[in-house]
């Protein structure tokens, strides 16, 4: 699969959303080494801690499924911007948790432009060694 495709992936689910307070609908798609898609939405609530982004339910369905710290190759993430739609700092620690720091990471925007950087673009200071 290749980050066009898996960025349609992202594009897609976006409309799975439950973002009726924003009215921001976002949605993730990861690519794991086995040549899986797992797909997430974010999900809203009232009270906003409780809501949980995309690139998060992505993550923790991935989990739910049995794939563990190293299965993950790629995500794309993909929202209704003007600029590049990057991961929020919660996510991205997520990230560091299970990825390798070269993992690609690709945004897009409303131009349908993907942007490719690496997680250790995106987080050069995590809790966590990025040491895979």
């Amino acid at each position: 699969m290749n980050k066009e495709q898996l960025m349609e992936s992202a594009r897609k689910i976006k409309q799975a959303a439950y973002s009726p307070y924003s009215k921001f609908s976002v949605g993730a798609a990861i690519l794991l080494k086995d040549g899986t898609v797992i797909n997430g939405v974010n999900v809203e609530n009232v009270s906003f801690g409780a809501t949980n982004c995309a690139e998060r339910t992505a993550f923790f369905t991935a989990v739910t499924n049995g794939y563990t710290k190293g299965d993950f190759k790629a995500i794309s993430i993909a929202g209704d911007t003007e600029d590049y739609l990057p991961p929020c700092s919660i996510c991205r620690q997520v990230m560091a948790e299970f990825c390798s720091p070269e993992m690609p990471v690709y945004l897009t925007n409303n131009k349908q432009e993907i942007l490719e950087l690496k997680l250790i673009d995106l987080l050069p200071y995590a809790f966590t060694e990025l040491d895979m």
